[in-house]
C-alpha cells in the first residue's frame, strides 16, 4: 500500500469512495434518511478540491485503486478519515491516521466522529467530549466530539 500526498485529480474518486463507504458500512448505525442527508452523491467537487488542497491530505493507494483517505488542518481538526467500503479492516484507517497525526505540531487533535467510527478513535487513545446531534439537510444524525492529547516529550 502506498500512502501518498492528494492530488486534484483524486477528488472525484474521493467523493465517491466516501459515498459508498457511508452508504455502505455507516449503513449499521444509521438510518436511510440519515444517510441520505449525510452522503447525497451529488457534492461540488471544486468546493472538496479546495478543502482537500487547503489541509494537510493523504489518500492510500492499493493495486491503482485509492483504498482511503484523510485529511487534518494546521490546528489539529481531523476532517475526515473513510476507508473504502471494500478494505475495511486492514488496518489502512490506522496508517492515514498515524500519518495524519504525524503530520501536525499540535498539543491535540479534535474530530466529530460518527456512531461507526467512534469506537476505532477510542482505540486510538482519542476521548470523547461530548455526544451531539448534527443537522443535515434538515435531518438529525449523531455523532461525537473526540480529542486526542498529543503532548510531545521534551528531551534535552
Amino acid at each position: 500500500m502506498l500512502i501518498r500526498k492528494y492530488i486534484p485529480s483524486d477528488c472525484k474518486p474521493i467523493t465517491e469512495l466516501f459515498y459508498h463507504t457511508v452508504h455502505t458500512i455507516n449503513a449499521r448505525d444509521y438510518t436511510s434518511q440519515q444517510l441520505a442527508a449525510w452522503a447525497t452523491g451529488n457534492v461540488d467537487l471544486e468546493e472538496w478540491n479546495q478543502s482537500f488542497l487547503a489541509h494537510n491530505t493523504i489518500v492510500a493507494v492499493k493495486d491503482s485503486i485509492i483504498v482511503g483517505f484523510g485529511d487534518i488542518d494546521a490546528s489539529g481538526y481531523l476532517d475526515r478519515l473513510y476507508v473504502h467500503k471494500d478494505y475495511q479492516g486492514q488496518g489502512i484507517g490506522g496508517a492515514i491516521c498515524d500519518k495524519l497525526e504525524g503530520g501536525v505540531e499540535v498539543n491535540r487533535i479534535i474530530t466529530y466522529a460518527s456512531i461507526t467510527a467512534k469506537s476505532f478513535f477510542v482505540h486510538r487513545e482519542y476521548e470523547i467530549i461530548k455526544e451531539q446531534q448534527v443537522i443535515r439537510k434538515g435531518i438529525c444524525l449523531t455523532n461525537y466530539v473526540m480529542r486526542k492529547s498529543m503532548d510531545k516529550e521534551l528531551s534535552c
